[in-house]
């Protein structure tokens, strides 16, 4: 008799690949729909009942306007994978690997700063002056209400005293969790926290690569030329 062949072990599935955490401005977005929605509305009417050289310069400021519009509401955003960080500006598309990462800065607006010393804005997590006051008088009446709890607590028997003391204080669901942020504070947070994890990692390591967006930059200079030249012709 001839023993059975040994079978080869079933092979592993891959392990899935994680994906990157895409950070996009929500305001900046609706305004970039609503303000192609009016300039193409505008625009297709003037190219429809124009008359003479009107719709060919409908035609050249669509040209110019519609990809600038794009380029500076829909198209920014952030990408945050485990070894780079990918940042879709207006006109650029940079490429910085944590290992390269020296920090990241929120002052009026938020950036990150590489090891050589180069500075890039990150314009899909812009800086709200107001949402940080908000979040600020938001803090503050938590810190207010759970101090007024506090002062309550301590004037109650020794017993509920001491429930509260084992039950982390009767008005605990009250209180917030941690300090109130606005939002891209917080995204900020995580970016930082995720650039920690992530700084000394082999696999984070890499040169820093920008590519300029010539599919915006081109019809954008091909428009602003035909209306220059539509002008002047006249």
């Amino acid at each position: 008799m001839t023993s059975p062949e040994p079978q080869s072990p079933a092979p592993q599935p891959p392990e899935p690949e994680s994906k990157d955490r895409v950070y996009r401005s929500v305001p900046a977005i609706a305004g970039g729909v609503l303000l192609l929605a009016i300039t193409g509305w505008l625009g297709i009417d003037a190219v429809i009942s124009g008359e003479g050289r009107t719709p060919w310069l409908a035609l050249a400021v669509l040209l110019l306007v519609v990809p600038l519009v794009a380029a500076f509401t829909l198209r920014p955003a952030v990408y945050a994978g485990d070894d780079r960080l990918r940042i879709r500006n207006p006109f650029r598309l940079v490429v910085v690997p944590w290992g390269q990462v020296a920090s990241l800065r929120s002052s009026y607006s938020n950036e990150v700063l590489t090891e050589s010393g180069a500075k890039y804005q990150l314009w899909a997590v812009p800086v709200s002056l107001r949402a940080r006051k908000k979040a600020a008088r938001r803090e503050m009446r938590a810190t207010a209400q759970a101090r007024r709890e506090m002062g309550r607590d301590e004037g109650r028997g020794a017993a509920l005293g001491m429930r509260a003391g084992l039950d982390g204080g009767l008005g605990g669901n009250s209180v917030s969790d941690g300090p109130a942020r606005a939002e891209t504070d917080r995204i900020m947070d995580e970016l930082r926290g995720l650039h920690e994890a992530r700084h000394q990692a082999e696999s984070a390591r890499g040169e820093v690569t920008v590519r300029w967006a010539y599919e915006v930059l081109a019809p954008a200079v091909a428009g602003a030329v035909l209306v220059l030249i539509l002008v002047v012709v006249g």
